[in-house]
Parts: C-alpha cells; sequence; structure tokens
C-alpha cells in the first residue's frame, strides 16, 4: 500500500491535526473516493485557515459566508459548495483538512 497509517476516528477524521499534510488530505481523499481538483483543495486551505484563526469551526451557514467574503459570492454559496462537496461541503473540508468534526455534522 505505502500509505502511511492515519490515525482517524470511527467517522474517518484525523485525530491530531498536527499530522496534516497534503500527502495526508490526498489520502483522506483516496479513502473518501474523492479525486481532489483546485475547488476542493481551495475550501480545504480555507477551512484550515479559518480554524487557524478562530481555533474552531464554523456551523454550514457561517462557513458558506465566510467563504464568500474571502472567496468572492460565486463559491460563498450553498449550490457551488455542494457541486465541490456532493456529500457535505463543511463536513468533507474539515475531514479532508485533518480537521475535527463540524459540530453541526452528525
Amino acid at each position: 500500500m505505502g500509505m502511511m497509517d492515519l490515525e482517524t476516528t470511527e467517522q474517518g477524521f484525523l485525530i491530531s491535526s498536527a499530522d496534516w499534510n497534503e500527502a495526508v488530505a490526498q489520502q483522506l481523499a483516496t479513502l473518501n473516493h474523492i479525486q481532489l481538483n483546485a475547488e476542493q483543495w481551495e475550501i480545504i486551505f480555507f477551512i484550515r485557515h479559518y480554524y487557524q484563526c478562530y481555533k474552531h469551526l464554523p456551523n454550514a451557514r457561517v462557513f458558506t459566508k465566510a467563504i464568500a467574503k474571502e472567496l468572492g459570492e460565486t463559491k460563498g454559496n450553498s449550490r457551488y459548495l455542494h457541486k465541490v462537496f456532493p456529500d457535505g461541503p463543511l463536513k468533507y473540508a474539515c475531514k479532508l483538512a485533518g480537521l475535527p468534526k463540524p459540530p453541526t455534522c452528525l
């Protein structure tokens, strides 16, 4: 396999966000059957930066608003974000960014 053994929760979230790097993101994506593209990377880096700044994760609405503020209205809307991460933008952005599970996600 050649993959590092990532320590993740039962739901596939990285246990220590300090373990994260781009190779880890690729690996998490592979585990989730996601082929990472530029749009997804942009959101992943966005949420990592957000978490570093605020030390907490936003709910979906705040997440969408923060993206709109930072990346523009074309990306800060749920239609775009669901195109990027169809199974749940905030959940998968956090998962692939090596962050904890967002409080609003089941």
